[in-house]
């Protein structure tokens, strides 16, 4: 039995090995059942918490959910097909933009008598004239003109879930003919509901409110496609610690080849950079606090693995599946170490 050790870290490790594998071969069905999943969590605690508002706990709490799933599912493909054309849309100006960086360019290289250096043509040929921007743009923005079909997974999977949800205590006590393990179970999945469904709630209350006034500066800037610019910037504050400061980069970046103009595009990106400091400093820990509780090296490990299976998506969602992992660990005395090892303050 001296080899008991060894062969259980072996174990372990191909255990690893194997289910990475199966979320990564297993993308397009695991990732909108998770995506639903997690769009559910939001949806009841929203209900939740408008249906503890005074004037509305006369509406019942299934008209709410009914409501906010209506909602939901016309706001996500509404996004899909508003995404799908931008990205058409910014693709058909790059040309333009491509332009105005190259007169730009011209200007400074006869400003300062530089198109006749030979390293300025050979810096020139190897940088400017080999970079096509509508390429690029279509290699970083493409991902959205092919959400349609996930979208619709998400948003039929999110109703049947929310269908299912209410019979789903029943089929737990069901399924575990000891009372104590049901209880245990059902308590173990509001643990999850509670955390995991408030802290979805708050952050996407949060985003709304910073896409909002991301909106109105890229408008009052006068930059190109700012309702879509402000969906991203929203959208990408999921991602912790550098969602919301990517989500900036791209319609700051694109002012410039829109104005070539340095002082608006500097003062755009530092309106929006204070907006994101300002929420993300200052109003997001006031609003979601500890409800997570993941330690920041934890949520940086989980933000590289997640995003390596399952790209932007899986960076949106690292947090709140690292957080349900961390649950599950706390639940049980062999793993609750492991718990304790992710969690960011232990509570003594």
């Amino acid at each position: 039995m001296k080899d008991a050790p060894l062969l259980n870290f072996a174990l372990a490790i191909f255990l690893m090995v194997s289910v990475g594998w199966l979320l990564f071969v297993g993308r397009p069905i695991i990732l909108p059942i998770v995506a639903a999943i997690i769009a559910v969590y939001v949806l009841v605690s929203a209900s939740h918490a408008i249906h503890r508002q005074r004037f509305m706990s006369v509406v019942p709490l299934a008209l709410i959910k009914l409501f906010l799933a209506i909602i939901f599912g016309t706001t996500f493909i509404l996004f899909a097909a508003l995404a799908a054309a931008t990205v058409r849309e910014i693709a058909s100006v790059a040309p333009i933009y491509e332009a105005n960086i190259d007169a730009f360019l011209i200007g400074i290289a006869e400003k300062y008598e530089l198109d006749q250096e030979e390293l300025w043509r050979h810096l020139r040929a190897v940088t400017i004239d080999a970079f096509d921007l509508r390429v690029v743009l279509l290699g970083l923005l493409g991902g959205f003109t092919n959400v349609g079909a996930m979208v619709f997974l998400i948003v039929i999977y999110s109703a049947f879930l929310l269908g299912e949800r209410s019979g789903f205590q029943v089929k737990l006590q069901a399924a575990f003919p000891n009372e104590e393990q049901a209880n245990k179970a059902i308590e173990l999945i509001g643990k999850m509901n509670s955390r995991v469904g408030d802290y979805l709630a708050a952050k996407t209350l949060l985003n709304i409110l910073l896409g909002l006034v991301s909106f109105v500066m890229l408008w009052a800037h006068g930059v190109d496609f700012a309702f879509f610019w402000a969906v991203v910037i929203g959208l990408l504050n999921y991602i912790p610690y550098v969602g919301s400061y990517l989500g900036v980069f791209f319609p700051v970046v694109l002012s410039f080849a829109q104005f070539v103009s340095l002082p608006l595009t500097l003062s755009l990106g530092a309106f929006l950079i204070v907006t994101q400091f300002l929420v993300g400093s200052v109003i997001e820990p006031r609003f979601i606090g500890r409800q997570v509780n993941l330690s920041p090296v934890v949520v940086l490990g989980a933000l590289s693995v997640w995003t390596a299976l399952w790209g932007i998506p899986g960076a949106i969602l690292a947090v709140p599946m690292t957080a349900v992992l961390a649950i599950v660990l706390a639940s049980f005395e062999s793993t609750k170490f492991l718990a304790i090892l992710l969690s960011d303050q232990v509570d003594t």
